[in-house]
């Protein structure tokens, strides 16, 4: 397949999700007697986790606590149901990561629930409205339902910079924004703990999103670019050092120019391996270092 350059210049389109899956808990309505055929409980820890590019494309967090029911009812009828139930210190906590980030980049974050139709979404958007009243100094704030964010991520996705929602919604936004860049190859990402008290930065760890592609491994046909961004990712939220990361980044959009992999291959550019797609970064960034 084969796709514009204009998709693939990560310098024009910089979007950052920061996804809560928040801790889901029992909520069973009066009536729902049958005992539960099954319950999945996993517990996560809360930590964010970004899945994404660093100056460019998507991200996501981590989660605690959800819970899955199915109940028998008899008479071969089954119900499920899944609990979405956040508390104050959940958003909040994860809504200071957004500010966070969104203080290094463009210092624009855009909540995202469903607050017309959905009780967590009237919680989200209180606290949220609340804690960036009281510590979101220089960053903008932004309420957006999310259905309309699916729009307006197809629509203009310019418009966006840092992204908080829940698992829910996370999960669809950021699969839809994901093949805004062409291919997963082009995406990094970003499990960032807890700021360590004395430094303030987060323990993390960094990878590109996609797997292992045994398919593939070892025909020199995969994608690089994604290890680069979550390198650049790495200069930039673990050691505070944006203009290493901004030259990261920028040799990548200059690689793009020139070179692509067969998934994100584009007319007027010269199809190549893995291999030739890191040499053509790293001349990049020792023309750029000069």
């Amino acid at each position: 397949m084969m796709f514009p350059k204009s998709i693939l210049k990560l310098k024009f389109f910089s979007v950052l999700f920061i996804l809560l899956l928040a801790a889901l808990t029992s909520c069973g309505k009066g009536g729902d007697t049958p005992t539960p055929v099954s319950t999945a409980p996993t517990n996560l820890s809360l930590d964010a986790t970004v899945s994404g590019t660093s100056g460019n494309v998507v991200f996501k967090a981590t989660a605690t606590n959800a819970v899955m029911y199915t109940f028998d009812l008899g008479n071969g009828i089954k119900k499920g149901y899944d609990t979405n139930a956040y508390t104050t210190p959940e958003i909040e906590r994860i809504g200071r990561v957004g500010m966070e980030l969104a203080r290094k980049r463009d210092g624009r974050l855009t909540s995202v629930e469903k607050a017309n139709v959905m009780h967590s979404g009237v919680l989200w958007r209180q606290v949220m409205t609340a804690l960036h009243a009281a510590e979101g100094e220089g960053v903008a704030l932004s309420h957006m339902y999310a259905d309309n964010c699916a729009m307006q991520l197809v629509r203009n996705p310019k418009q966006f910079d840092v992204i908080v929602t829940d698992n829910l919604f996370g999960d669809l936004l950021s699969d839809c924004a994901a093949m805004l860049t062409g291919s997963l190859g082009m995406l990094p990402s970003a499990s960032l703990g807890t700021p360590d008290p004395e430094t303030g930065l987060p323990k993390a760890m960094y990878e590109p999103v996609h797997g292992s592609a045994p398919d593939i491994a070892g025909k020199g046909l995969a994608n690089p670019l994604a290890q680069f961004l979550s390198f650049a990712m790495m200069l930039r939220y673990s050691f505070d050092q944006a203009d290493e990361a901004d030259l990261v980044e920028k040799a990548v959009n200059m690689a793009l120019e020139s070179k692509r992999t067969g998934d994100i291959m584009a007319p007027g550019c010269e199809q190549t391996g893995t291999e030739g797609m890191t040499k053509a970064v790293l001349d990049a960034m020792d023309r750029l270092a000069r």
